[in-house]
């Protein structure tokens, strides 16, 4: 058996870059920055104030307190959006709406709840009970997070809801992104079925395919084919040839790789077949020629295929992309209840994740489809544990 580092070490070598381009912010979502992005504009844009209250001179306010309120003119008005800029001198103050300009006269800030009447009694003439702490308070200054030409998301991010926020504050319009990998999902197995379709003795609901496109489209890429073909090699052929027509730059297959009588994959696909020191998932295959596709022959069970995904594809697809980050997000957390794990095989548990810490969602078998979208997560088992004891600290993936 190889290693699983192995096994990934070779599929990450021969990954090769996507093109980039340049596309509008809002088409970006999911994509990944092959560019960082750099803010248009300050941010703040402008001075600004930070609470709903009156722009003030610090200097008049400083001492002023509940059993010594100072009493000030108030000579404008200033809502968010605004672009007036209003002088006014001692003695006088503005009221002002939390994001407005900060009038040029004004070093600070003091709240409604700051003053006696509060915003009821806001116009005309106030008195303030409670001094600002300082000059500048409440005050958001013009730059304080970042300035025109700042890189504020590097290349390798994934476009997601908060990071196209992100750049649309920062007044950005284009980004350059990776373009979606085209992966085609292959299932095979003369014993399948579409879901809800009749079935006879032997015969099961395929869901590999679904399993695995909805993977691949989580993770940012197209899927230009989906079908499944029996095991008498035709099929497999056919749906190879179809995949190379649509430019897949990655073919996933599951199932036909094991040690069996009718292993399709084996026969038909030019890919290397290795066993791999892991549970589930040890027969897997790999496979690329020149500007070809990737070629990924997985197991046929589901857990296998779900994990094999993680540990290799997922990978795969993302270095394709420019990801700086290829792996999921791997934590440390107890044990709450006890599993065995097999013998020199390095094991991806599903797990759920409690209060308490991590618990297996299943008995452990990797054909249990329906427990596995219960899990949470993988727990991550080194190849030298033979058993897991409640209490014991194990890493753990999380998978959304």
């Amino acid at each position: 058996m190889i290693t699983v580092e192995q096994h990934r070490q070779r599929i990450l070598a021969a990954v090769r870059p996507l093109e980039a381009s340049r596309m509008p912010l809002g088409a970006a979502l999911g994509r990944i920055l092959r560019e960082p992005v750099l803010s248009a504009v300050d941010l703040p844009l402008f001075d600004n104030s930070a609470m709903d209250g009156f722009a003030v001179h610090f200097d008049d306010v400083a001492q002023a307190s509940a059993s010594s309120p100072v009493s000030l003119e108030v000579v404008a008005d200033m809502p968010a959006g605004s672009s007036a800029d209003p002088s006014f001198g001692p003695g006088q103050a503005v009221r002002i709406m939390t994001g407005a300009a900060m009038p040029s006269d004004a070093d600070a800030v003091v709240p409604f709840e700051d003053t006696e009447g509060g915003l009821a009694d806001s116009m005309g003439g106030i008195r303030i009970l409670a001094a600002p702490r300082s000059r500048g308070q409440h005050i958001r200054p013009q730059g304080e997070e970042c300035h025109a030409g700042d890189e504020i998301l590097p290349a390798g991010t994934e476009m997601g809801g908060r990071q196209l926020a992100a750049a649309a504050a920062a007044g950005v319009q284009e980004v350059v992104v990776s373009r979606a990998p085209r992966v085609a999902v292959i299932s095979t197995g003369d014993e399948l079925r579409r879901p809800g379709e009749e079935l006879s003795r032997g015969q099961i609901p395929e869901s590999n395919s679904t399993l695995l496109e909805g993977l691949c489209r989580e993770n940012g890429a197209e899927v230009v084919l989906r079908t499944s073909v029996t095991d008498d090699g035709d099929g497999l052929r056919a749906a190879l040839a179809d995949a190379a027509a649509l430019g897949a730059d990655m073919v996933i297959t599951s199932g036909g790789v094991s040690e069996g009588a009718y292993e399709v994959v084996k026969q038909v696909a030019r890919m290397q077949f290795d066993k791999v020191a892991m549970q589930p998932g040890k027969p897997q295959g790999f496979g690329s020629e020149g500007s070809g596709p990737l070629l990924f022959g997985l197991p046929g069970n589901p857990v296998s295929v779900a994990v094999s995904f993680e540990v290799f594809v997922r990978p795969a697809l993302r270095a394709m992309q420019g990801a700086a980050d290829l792996d999921r997000l791997v934590v440390r957390l107890p044990v709450v209840e006890a599993w065995r794990t097999p013998a020199e095989r390095q094991q991806y548990r599903p797990v759920l994740v409690t209060p308490a810490g991590v618990q297996p969602a299943s008995s452990g078998g990797s054909h249990l489809a329906a427990s596995l979208g219960r899990a949470e997560a993988y727990a991550v088992v080194p190849a030298d544990v033979d058993h897991v004891q409640v209490g014991d600290l194990v890493d753990v993936m999380l998978v959304p």
